[in-house]
């Protein structure tokens, strides 16, 4: 396109009224060319999912009914809600080239407050290492009881002392203050070198290694979804994956939410449930922010967490069969 040409679609742009036809047809193809790149980006390829044939089953089954002889379901820990493989259910996540994530090498969860029973289930998966990404304010309330023979490292991702309380006054508010958070994650530089340090330690460090905040949804889902994002799964599995969340948590989030309900009324209930649980609008608000800060998921991973591209392969084969 000549100059003339671009300053002739930025007059369109503005004002469009006084466009010539021309003008106007070229505007609304950069329009068109622009959504479709972003649909691509964020939407994957959603069709080799429902060609593979196994489809919805697989992300909903959220013990693993898809087992094989070999593949023995996540199991579901009652003081654990949120502990599930970032590999997905018991047959593994697929991905877009048509291979499948590779189930107990990393996991996610909520934090480690586990009964004496559910520790003997972790202690069997011969964890390696564990890392906390919590505030201090929230170790010091709720201290982890870690897996036998784990390394500890507590990355505290937002870098502040404690947990921020949002002044929402609304559901819609509350969800506009979570998406705002999930774009920290892109635009924040604190939060940018956590997750590279936590990136850089999950590939250098061997064996299975668990991830968790303190619901395991948040800051937790985002470093699950960039796992998934760098073993090629597609980006509709990877947010099927983030909203399970609200399945695993089902009970905490009805006891939160109704306990805020008898203290402060209906209002006060409709807030707490927005942050209790996921939307899908809070990891598309990170995927939009990683798009328009860095166009793709390779310029995020490398120069918004600074990791090398050597980093970057070694996690997708420890992701990969």
């Amino acid at each position: 396109m000549t100059l003339t040409a671009k300053a002739d679609l930025s007059r369109a742009a503005a004002y469009p009224f006084r466009a010539s036809p021309l003008a106007m047809r070229e505007l609304h193809a950069a329009a068109n060319a622009e959504f479709a790149s972003r649909r691509r980006f964020l939407k994957g390829t959603a069709g080799a999912l429902l060609l593979s044939g196994v489809g919805s089953t697989l992300l909903t089954a959220c013990g693993g009914t898809n087992a094989g002889a070999d593949q023995a379901p996540t199991p579901r820990l009652a003081s654990l809600e949120n502990f599930r493989d970032v590999g997905g259910t018991a047959a593994g996540y697929p991905t877009v080239d048509g291979r499948v994530v590779r189930r107990n090498a990393f996991f996610r969860s909520n934090a480690l407050t586990e009964n004496a029973a559910d520790a003997a289930v972790l202690d069997s998966f011969g964890m390696t290492a564990v890392y906390d990404l919590r505030t201090p304010g929230e170790v010091d309330r709720a201290s982890d009881v870690l897996p036998a023979n784990v390394t500890y490292q507590k990355i505290n991702v937002t870098g502040r002392a404690d947990v921020m309380t949002p002044a929402a006054d609304s559901a819609a508010s509350a969800a506009s203050w979570m998406e705002r958070a999930q774009r920290f994650y892109v635009t924040d530089a604190v939060q940018r070198e956590a997750f590279g340090t936590l990136l850089t330690q999950l590939a250098s460090t061997p064996g299975p290694q668990l991830i968790h905040s303190s619901a395991g949804k948040d800051r937790a889902g985002w470093a699950a979804a960039l796992l998934l994002s760098i073993a090629n799964v597609p980006f509709d599995v990877i947010m099927q994956d983030y909203l399970l969340s609200n399945t695993y948590l089902a009970n905490s989030i009805s006891v939160r939410v109704e306990a805020r309900r008898q203290e402060s009324g209906d209002l006060a209930a409709s807030v707490e449930k927005t942050l209790a649980s996921v939307q899908a609008s809070y990891l598309q608000a990170s995927f939009d922010q990683v798009q328009a800060s860095y166009g793709t998921m390779s310029g995020y991973l490398t120069r918004g967490l600074g990791l090398t591209q050597s980093t970057i392969d070694t996690l997708r084969d420890r992701l990969l069969l």
